[in-house]
């Protein structure tokens, strides 16, 4: 088995860095986030104290930091102390990333019994959206795709701006690798941190689901898209990241207001849409003569 140096422990490298222990290999890990580290510990992740401490002695590295600023800092110093014949596991232009969601695709389209008409997701290295989107119409489907990426990323070339949206987007400087593929995006948009961990934060309230804030972005655009749809669309948005590793910021009030974040407003908004979409559901079923669900 492999010692694999793992940096970025977030709502993708959390959950791969778990999976290559269970497989056996020793994983030492790292990240800026204290709760990645935290949850990435109790799954058998050896914890580093720094990103080079991490790679030391590493067979393979895989890097997946969501600040573009991060990756370029620590790509030359991760590199150059990896064990010579390590693997650099590009996550933002190796394939292998967007082909992972073929089977996304085909459990969609089996669940549904129908096709997608709407495919909503954030966009970060790409691979979820244009991979599930790939698929769904190599199987025929006439998906309309939308990409979400955070209001300050530059992918659909919007203005360079700060923002937090933990693994979206690509920040000023930052090079959009080739899993971004724009011919499967029909439109791109964004949504800003205000709208985006608002819609994270209600629907841990009202649901019970504890998604992260990138998944609140996409989310957000899909709630404020269905008024306009045609009626009976099936719309899906995916939900890339979950929300335990932000208990200490999205979810933390005192780290939201400190920011600016946090808005009573754009909540209150978010339960309306919530709302909306609630009475909307339940009148279709009372004219079909079953239950809301």
């Amino acid at each position: 088995m492999a010692v694999i140096g793992f940096i970025g422990l977030g709502h993708m490298g959390g959950p791969m860095s778990a999976n290559l222990v269970k497989a056996g290999h020793t994983v030492q890990g790292f990240d800026l986030v204290p709760a990645a580290l935290e949850v990435a510990e109790r799954h058998g992740v050896a914890v580093a104290e720094s990103a080079v401490g991490a790679v030391t002695g590493a067979d393979a590295v895989i890097t997946m930091l969501p600040s573009g600023k991060h990756v370029l800092e620590c790509y030359d110093e991760v590199l150059a102390a990896a064990e010579p014949g390590a693997h650099w596991l590009d996550q933002h232009n190796h394939p292998g990333n967007s082909v992972g969601y073929a089977e996304l695709a085909r459990e969609l389209l089996a669940d549904i019994f129908g096709d997608v008409d709407y495919l909503v997701s954030s966009v970060g290295t790409g691979g979820a959206l244009c991979g599930t989107a790939r698929e769904l119409r190599r199987y025929g489907s006439h998906v309309r795709t939308i990409g979400v990426e955070p209001a300050g990323s530059i992918i659909f070339g919007g203005a360079a701006g700060k923002y937090h949206q933990s693994g979206g987007g690509s920040p000023e400087g930052f090079p959009v690798g080739t899993n971004v593929e724009h011919s499967l995006i029909d439109e791109g948009t964004s949504a800003t941190d205000v709208d985006a961990f608002a819609t994270a934060r209600v629907l841990a309230r009202r649901t019970g689901l504890l998604v992260g804030g990138t998944a609140g972005g996409a989310i957000h655009v899909a709630l404020n898209r269905l008024g306009g749809l045609p009626d009976h669309s099936t719309v899906v948005a995916l939900v890339c990241d979950a929300g335990e590793k932000y208990l200490d910021t999205i979810y933390d009030d005192d780290w939201m207001r400190a920011r600016g974040l946090l808005s009573p407003s754009a909540e209150e908004h978010v339960e309306h849409l919530l709302d909306e979409c609630a009475g909307a559901r339940a009148g279709q079923a009372a004219m079909s003569g079953t239950g809301a669900v």
